[in-house]
């Protein structure tokens, strides 16, 4: 059986470099006869750092490079020569990837965008030159400070598939079917259950030359959080979708029913699932007419929008695209009706501001916009005082004084 080319889940050993050495090198010249202590510094170790790729859709270019190491700092030399730092090892990882202690479990990072490096393992400092703890009283010190050690760490590298809808639904649902029409995408699709058996990405266009990211999840059956079927393998794909797409065949014996044990898996899975938006689609719909579909609309949930499809015969895509584009922006325009009620509220007051400057009677007159109450408050005049209070501790601001 060939090899899946699709790898969510590696378990890699990474090691950071070391610092290196400080010199203790004492000058000499003939020329300078009291040459005293001229050793540089030791190099800084490389560094692991994480680099967001969205040309990388899977974690195989990492399945057979298990150990990564970074580059040792190099020591430092005479004349204050400072050492070569050790070489930063980049690894390029998919968006949406996620990284865990092997050991411990606990959670490191998350790389989700684009051009984005994390510092997975720092390389050690290097160490300082004798030239450093020179004083008047030891003039020739014959020590330096070592490199600070190595980092080094086994982790779990975990991808959850970035896209804004993810289809939800048993298998032979129609998911493939829905994502090659809709896509360019070429998800396998055969007639007999589990024929997807790794996630596929489409880039569905819509109007305007916009368009939305859809993912291809296997199918889910009941007992799917327990460890059925593909198990949780491929559920927590579904994290990362910013709406999830329930996909229901209209041949089905209770439509209703069949949503319900789909989304009690996701509730048993990760109960915040629950909180995304959510849109049922009646699959193969072609066998249908519009008596028969009149019929079967009054059994949906009634909690979430529904459209009846069919992929196959193009039967209500345009219908599905603008309503799934309309749920995806819903939130963002909720959210620039609120920066615009905002900006509306600052102009108002701007103009307050300006009637009773207008009056000659505002000079030390500041507006506040505070959260619970707006309110116009009467400042005084402050200076703050020139010296810096060197034993403050960092954070306090400077005391103002009355003039």
């Amino acid at each position: 059986m060939a090899e899946s080319n699709f790898v969510d889940y590696v378990k890699i050993y990474v090691r950071s470099g070391k610092g290196g050495r400080g010199s203790t090198h004492m000058r000499r010249a003939k020329y300078c006869p009291n040459g005293g202590p001229d050793g540089g510094d030791g190099g800084r170790g490389g560094n692991i750092i994480l680099r967001g790729n969205r040309n990388y859709w899977t974690l195989l270019h990492l399945r057979y490079d298990r150990h990564i190491l970074a580059g040792h700092g190099e020591s430092g030399s005479k004349n204050r020569s400072f050492g070569k730092d050790g070489e930063d090892k980049v690894i390029e990882v998919p968006c949406g990837t996620v990284v865990y202690n092997a050991e411990t479990g606990q959670y490191l990072c998350d790389v989700t965008d684009h051009g984005q490096e994390v510092i997975l393992l720092k390389g050690g400092r290097g160490g300082l030159g004798n030239w450093h703890f020179k004083t008047a009283t030891r003039q020739a010190p014959r020590f330096a400070q070592p490199g600070e050690p190595m980092q080094e760490l086994t982790v779990i590298m975990e991808l959850k598939l970035l896209a804004d809808v993810g289809l939800v639904g048993f298998p032979n649902a129609g998911k493939s079917t829905l994502l090659a029409s809709l896509s360019s995408a070429k998800p396998k699709i055969a007639n007999y259950p589990f024929t997807t058996m790794e996630p596929s990405l489409g880039i569905v266009p819509y109007r305007d030359g916009k368009s939305f990211v859809m993912a291809d999840i296997p199918g889910i059956i009941e007992g799917a959080s327990a460890g059925k079927g593909l198990g949780l393998r491929f559920l927590r794909h579904i994290e990362r979708n910013s709406l999830l797409l329930f996909m229901v065949p209209a041949d089905s014996d209770d439509i209703a029913r069949e949503y319900e044990i789909l989304l009690n898996e996701l509730r048993t899975f990760n109960p915040e699932m629950l909180d995304k938006q959510r849109v049922l689609a009646v699959t193969k719909c072609d066998m249908l007419d519009e008596e028969l579909m009149a019929e079967i609309e009054p059994t949906l949930p009634q909690d979430v929008p529904h459209v009846f499809i069919s992929a196959v015969q193009g039967m209500g895509l345009n219908t599905l695209k603008d309503l799934l584009w309309e749920a995806l922006n819903a939130e963002s325009n909720k959210i620039e009706g609120h920066i615009e009620s905002i900006a509306h509220r600052d102009k108002d007051l701007s103009h307050l501001q300006e009637e009773l400057d207008d009056e000659g009677e505002t000079d030390d007159l500041t507006i506040e916009y505070l959260d619970d109450d707006e309110e116009i408050e009467e400042l005084e005049d402050f200076e703050y005082e020139e010296d810096w209070d060197e034993e403050a501790p960092q954070g306090e601001d400077k005391v103002p004084s009355e003039k």
